[in-house]
């Protein structure tokens, strides 16, 4: 004979659930026990057995539930304080970038004190380089004071303690400047110790490495060397002397055995150049005052 089976009826309850209906179901026990007159302690004591376990797990969910948000708690502070640590680092770098271009306009202002005192026997406008032509190098730029400040065609320029250039053309407001490093510049040179003429040239290949050329250098003697301060010739055409353009720092004789050629260190920086001194008067100026002087000497 086959035994008849009971289908099996699963019931999901979830812990909380079950323990609400224990709960139920015990203190239903206890009122029914106290109605009858039984006493209730095996109920307290099953009832023990059977919700103080429940109750201590849902203590150690509850605790690890806050535990957890504690975590992100702390969590939410760390990230609180890293936002504002980030911002007062941003803070910082600008006042530190502020602090370094200050100190950059400083050395710059500085230079230009110096250079004023270095030349204070000509008179000199300064002025702001606004724009120059395409490339890495200030061959050809132009500056924002012209006419209306005294500056003239022919008005040589300085700026780091060294020559840059001269004026080719002006406006009101505005000057063109020809520097020394271009190709289609030649100024006429003179070393200090020995006093030798040369002619200096501009060639925009050796300005990568901070040079200019000299060629028809007469050194019979040899007395030239790496090293030797060159400067504006006093027979120059269009600069006026002694304004000074570098250092020796090659010397080659030529072919002929008459005449040398070589490379010239400048202490200008070409490629960052970004306020010059102009010198207002020109080589022609100093000439006609010379010349003037030297009559009012012979009437006399």
């Amino acid at each position: 004979m086959r035994k008849f089976k009971f289908p099996r009826i699963r019931v999901h309850l979830k812990s909380k659930h079950l323990l609400a209906i224990m709960t139920l179901l015990c203190i239903s026990l206890m009122v029914s026990a106290l109605a009858a007159g039984i006493s209730t302690a095996p109920l307290q004591e099953a009832a023990g057995y059977v919700v103080i376990p429940f109750e201590k797990s849902i203590t150690a969910i509850s605790d690890t539930i806050h535990g957890v948000q504690e975590r992100m708690r702390e969590k939410e502070e760390i990230l609180l304080e890293n936002e504002e640590l980030k911002a007062e680092v941003e803070i910082l770098t600008g006042e530190n970038h502020k602090l370094l271009v200050n100190a950059q306009e400083y050395d710059r202002l500085k230079k230009l004190y110096e250079l004023d005192e270095d030349y204070s026997d000509y008179p000199k406008v300064a002025a702001s380089i606004i724009s120059k032509d395409p490339g890495n190098w200030y061959d050809t730029f132009m500056i924002n004071k012209g006419s209306r400040d005294g500056i003239r065609v022919g008005n040589n320029v300085i700026a780091d303690r060294g020559l840059v250039g001269i004026v080719t053309q002006t406006g009101s407001s505005w000057a063109t400047v020809r520097s020394i490093i271009d190709d289609s510049s030649s100024v006429s040179a003179m070393t200090v110790s020995s006093q030798d003429n040369f002619v200096v040239h501009g060639d925009l290949e050796l300005i990568d490495q901070g040079k200019l050329r000299f060629e028809q250098l007469y050194d019979q003697e040899d007395i030239v060397t790496a090293g030797e301060r060159v400067v504006t010739s006093n027979i120059s055409e269009n600069y006026v002397e002694g304004l000074f353009i570098g250092y020796i720092n090659e010397v080659v004789q030529d072919s002929n055995n008459l005449t040398k050629t070589g490379t010239i260190v400048t202490p200008i920086d070409f490629a960052h150049l970004k306020n010059v001194f102009v010198i207002t008067v020109n080589k022609q100026d100093t000439i006609s005052g010379s010349a003037g002087a030297k009559e009012e000497d012979d009437e006399e």
